[in-house]
């Protein structure tokens, strides 16, 4: 591949230095996006992505944008359509996610200067993923094939950066990055209630416990992946 353009290699330096992405997802209105991704990035998440579908999910980016650390990265997932890519570029978003790779997504990504996260189950559809310019790839779902399926496609294509997600829990953390993941996209282990009215102070615990968990600090080797 030729060498990363900066949007590419932001994405995969926060993935990387920092392993984890929290994913937002909510079907009902009115769920409290904007405390959620404050309470987040004060717990120290760096990779915050809220799906397409959430209703208010591009307003509260659009709300965001300027207003937290620099370092911290939103991004839109479950993006189907390279006509989404407008919609994510106009409130700000910094990369998108999307459950498969489709036809003309990550053209338009390119296009757009955005980072991404295409979904790939297989070896060939990881592959043909990074071959096409994703900046990393979705293993997804990841909890069918669990951490030794990671360490089975890091070894023959290990210049593949890989981000399980999916029924990822706390204690699954470790596991998927000791078998060579760059980072874990984590959702309702980590939210539990906070988007239906639970505690913000409680999310802002939980959020601590995994982005210790998933500090590269703690294995100096997955520095270099």
């Amino acid at each position: 591949m030729s060498t990363p353009a900066p949007h590419h290699e932001i994405l995969r330096a926060t993935l990387r230095a920092h392993g984890l992405v929290v994913i937002l997802r909510s079907g009902t209105a009115g769920a409290p996006l904007v405390e959620t991704v404050r309470t987040l990035a004060e717990a120290g998440v760096r990779c915050i992505e809220i799906t397409l579908p959430t209703p208010g999910g591009l307003a509260a980016l659009a709300e965001l944008r300027g207003t937290l650390p620099p370092d911290v990265l939103l991004g839109v997932g479950t993006v189907t359509e390279p006509a989404h890519i407008a919609q994510v570029t106009a409130v700000g978003a910094r990369f998108v996610v999307s459950p498969c790779t489709f036809p003309g997504l990550l053209p338009a990504c390119e296009e757009a200067g955005l980072g991404s996260l295409p979904g790939a189950f297989t070896a060939t559809e990881a592959w043909a993923a990074w071959q096409a310019g994703a900046s990393a790839v979705k293993l997804f779902p990841a909890e069918p094939l669990g951490p030794r399926t990671v360490a089975a496609l890091h070894a023959p294509l290990p210049q593949v950066p890989l981000v399980p997600t999916g029924g990822i829990g706390l204690d699954d953390v470790r596991p998927y990055l000791d078998a060579g993941a760059l980072a874990v996209g984590v959702g309702s282990p980590v939210l539990k209630d906070a988007l239906t009215g639970g505690s913000q102070r409680e999310l802002l615990s939980r959020a601590r416990e995994f982005v210790a968990r998933a500090a590269r600090s703690q294995d100096p080797a997955l520095t270099r992946r």
